[in-house]
């Protein structure tokens, strides 16, 4: 909705890890330094560490638009709770290899063999680890014992290990990985945006788009956007794909510190309210019901229509009731002055215009959300 408003060729600030958006904050050029230096040595485990949503998976993204696929096979794997067994099987699997017997020693094997024909076709094997804080200590030390692979005295396999701060600080203080540390080649924790970098970050990535000044970057709003961010790139990225649906909706030409504040406010709304997940009251939303059986995306977006027309109401009700307010202050050719001098007929008056904002601000969240759903991409599919 918003790019077309602002003619805008595509989103600016989706979540999903896009080469494309790559910006190379001070962090950033440091991570790529390490990663170019390990990469060159072809062999132990390079480690990238960082908050959620630090942009980790957009370094690896961009990273493997730069490599030569003639000469480095790379395999990606995103680990959920793997044990030692299971962590081989999910490697041989992330190269395209088929296990006879499914078992441990036949999936090491098949890997050995394919490291070893990478090598004799003068090909490099890299393999990608991803959520690596998840992994159990056997399944890190399976990890080690592939890099043991060798050709030679040609190393097979080189690792890099993506994680959160938490696999940092196991890294560094586990008595049971003093063999892994010793292979790490390579390491860098990535942090958050400076302040002073949030406002290029916008503009690179809306110039993507093709941006044309248009909306305008309020002032300050950087300085906001840093304090209610935090600097993590993911963060920044839900921000301000709400700012600008709010811009759009309220036809704004100006992005303001004071709209940021207000969607702020309205995620941390969210997040209160998905917190405390109440049980959904299905008497009262037939439409969820119905749909909801057919598949729980449709259903979602049964339930916000349903919604949606229930705020409708709510808010053509209050506007009916302060309409008769209005023919009851002139009904009577009685002066306004007159009437605003009935104290029970201005506080009547005074309830029924708080009503009417809280409805109309509560209809704007509902349609807020319906859009966002219905502009996701498997939301729409679904739909």
């Amino acid at each position: 909705m918003y790019e077309q408003f602002y003619g805008l060729s595509a989103r600016p600030f989706q979540l999903t890890p896009d080469p494309q958006f790559y910006f190379e904050s001070i962090t950033h050029k440091k991570a790529m330094s390490y990663l170019g230096y390990g990469m060159n040595q072809g062999e132990g485990f390079i480690v990238v560490t960082g908050e959620v949503g630090a942009g980790k998976s957009t370094l690896v993204a961009h990273l493997m638009e730069r490599i030569d696929r003639e000469a480095l096979t790379v395999a990606q794997i995103v680990t959920s709770a793997l044990d030692g067994e299971e962590v081989v099987h999910v490697v041989a699997q992330a190269f395209g290899l088929s296990v006879e017997g499914h078992d441990k020693a036949s999936a090491l094997g098949a890997i050995e063999r394919f490291l070893q024909d990478e090598a004799r076709a003068g090909r490099r094997c890299l393999l990608v680890v991803d959520e690596c804080q998840n992994l159990e200590l056997d399944a890190l030390e399976e990890l080690r014992m592939l890099s043991n692979f060798q050709l030679g005295s040609h190393p097979l396999l080189q690792s890099l290990l993506l994680g959160q701060p938490e696999f940092r600080r196991t890294l560094a203080h586990h008595p049971g990985l003093d063999q892994l540390r010793q292979r790490i080649i390579a390491s860098h924790h990535l942090e958050a945006l400076g302040e002073d970098e949030i406002e290029a970050y916008v503009t690179h990535r809306l110039g993507q788009v093709g941006w044309d000044g248009r909306p305008v970057l309020g002032e300050v709003l950087a300085s906001a956007l840093h304090l209610a961010s935090e600097g993590i790139p993911r963060r920044i990225n839900q921000i301000m794909n709400r700012l600008l649906l709010l811009g759009a909706i309220e036809e704004e030409e100006v992005l303001t510190p004071a709209m940021l504040e207000a969607v702020v406010e309205e995620m941390a709304g969210d997040e209160a309210q998905g917190a405390k997940a109440p049980e959904p009251n299905t008497a009262a939303r037939p439409a969820e019901i119905a749909v909801g059986e057919e598949g729980g995306a449709a259903g979602e977006v049964a339930a916000l229509l349903a919604e949606r027309d229930a705020r409708t109401s709510e808010l053509e009700s209050a506007i009916r009731e302060l309409q008769a307010a209005g023919s009851a202050l002139h009904g009577d050719g009685a002066s306004m002055d007159a009437a605003a001098a009935d104290p029970a007929l201005a506080e009547t008056i005074r309830k029924l215009e708080a009503r009417l904002e809280e409805q109309e601000q509560s209809l704007r969240h509902v349609l807020t959300m319906l859009i966002e759903w219905l502009e996701d991409d498997i939301a729409r599919e679904a739909a």
